[in-house]
């Protein structure tokens, strides 16, 4: 009677610390069978390092089943009991529960993405489709539909948000959250529509801790916005926005207009100043008269409406550059610039080749008309001449004072023994 009351409670108590049994699809993993099942195996696992207590690996589980359900055939999908089996835990750099990793042989990789049975097949499969091209000896094609949400960690977040100058816009999320599987596509569409301006990032609240309870993460979805520009501890602040992509992308350029500074308005004297257009979505191209043409108060001038015209619009993140007349002939001759005289402007999309000369006045409202209707899409373009950015010359910068004319050299006669008939 003793005995069997023991083994009941035995029992009881296993019972209640395994999350997966042996109906399940998920193969259960120990160091006796690790390397032969794993390591030797020419299968692509994905496998779950888990502890019996931890509530986030419970939550799991439901997923983790289908997955293994939907796999089966394709990949294998493992469990191993790492407070149990510490070292084996350990030997794969196990710091947290659950850890999920991919495994292709020797070679294993984080799994990085939604703890949902749909993102865990979408990764085996990506797994497998990289090894076959591997053995084909050739890089598997990525996806069309990449998204440009950046993955975040405990351990990069420091380099990528804090250390950087850019905005970012910060998910904290948790797998199970059924608002943030909501918010997933909507996340997605915005960092693509908002690529070269604001960084869209997302970062597992439930495994990287460090950072959610930094930033006081206790609900989710909480996004936090860390602003442009060197970062401290005030430049991170709620996001209060709506969850709709159009919502999140309006915002955020709210934000980004208030942050960003003003461009610089660079004069083109080399190759390095025109990076300022190679670098960034368009480049706002001007060609100012020649300085005996147009004095220095008068270049002034120009420059300042440009300047308030690069204020107005810095959040569209483009390059504003100028030449002088004559000095970049290959640039204008490019953007088919200077034909109807100085001064003269282009905006030219250095990555697709692609440019629209202004065909107004160059005064603050002419060229506002003109910048406003490339905004919205609107605007003639034509391709740059030659299929390539233009070759650019090295000349000095402008000193910032009025040109002067070349002087005469004097000719002394004085020496010269002239004929009557000569005069």
């Amino acid at each position: 009677m003793m005995c069997s009351r023991l083994l009941g409670v035995i029992l009881l108590i296993t019972g209640s610390y395994a999350l997966y049994d042996s109906s399940s699809d998920v193969v259960e993993l120990t160091p006796g069978n690790f390397e032969r099942l794993v390591i030797n195996s020419d299968e692509v696992w994905i496998v779950e390092f888990f502890a019996p207590w931890c509530g986030h690996c419970k939550n799991l589980v439901p997923e983790y089943k289908k997955a293994a359900r939907a796999l089966k055939g394709i990949a294998k999908v493992g469990a191993v009991d790492a407070d149990q089996y510490k070292d084996l835990g350990q030997k794969y750099g196990v710091t947290g529960f659950p850890t999920i990793k991919i495994f292709t042989g020797s070679k294993h990789t984080p799994y990085q993405g939604q703890r949902t049975a749909e993102a865990f097949v979408d990764a085996a499969l990506k797994s497998a489709k990289e090894k076959a091209y591997d053995n084909l000896g050739k890089k598997a094609s990525s996806s069309s539909d990449k998204s440009d949400v950046i993955t975040l960690t405990d351990s990069n977040f420091k380099e990528l948000v804090l250390d950087s100058e850019d905005m970012w816009l910060v998910e904290f999320y948790a797998p199970w959250c059924g608002h943030c599987k909501n918010l997933e596509p909507h996340w997605a569409k915005a960092a693509t529509e908002l690529k070269g301006k604001v960084k869209l990032g997302a970062l597992d609240a439930t495994v990287h801790t460090v950072m959610a309870s930094r930033y006081q993460v206790q609900g989710y979805p909480t996004i936090k916005l860390f602003t442009s520009g060197k970062k401290t501890s005030d430049s991170v602040e709620d996001y209060n926005g709506g969850r709709t992509s159009s919502d999140i992308v309006a915002w955020a350029m709210e934000k980004l207009a208030e942050n960003v500074p003003a461009p610089e308005i660079i004069q083109v004297v080399d190759s390095d100043t025109m990076k300022a257009c190679s670098e960034k979505p368009l480049c706002v191209v001007s060609v100012l008269p020649h300085i005996l043409d147009c004095d220095a108060a008068c270049r002034n001038g120009y420059l300042t409406v440009l300047a308030r015209l690069g204020d107005k619009y810095k959040a569209k993140m483009w390059g504003w550059v100028w030449a002088e007349a004559g000095a970049q002939t290959a640039l204008e001759e490019a953007l088919e610039l200077g034909g109807f005289g100085y001064p003269a402007m282009a905006v030219v999309n250095a990555k697709k080749l692609k440019f629209s000369t202004l065909r107004g006045s160059f005064s603050e409202s002419g060229i506002n008309e003109f910048l406003r209707d490339l905004s919205f899409g609107r605007g003639q373009t034509a391709p740059v001449k030659g299929a390539e950015m233009p070759k650019i010359l090295t000349t000095e910068p402008w000193d910032g004072k009025d040109g002067e004319l070349p002087q005469e050299e004097d000719i002394d006669l004085s020496d010269v023994d002239l004929e009557k008939d000569e005069l």
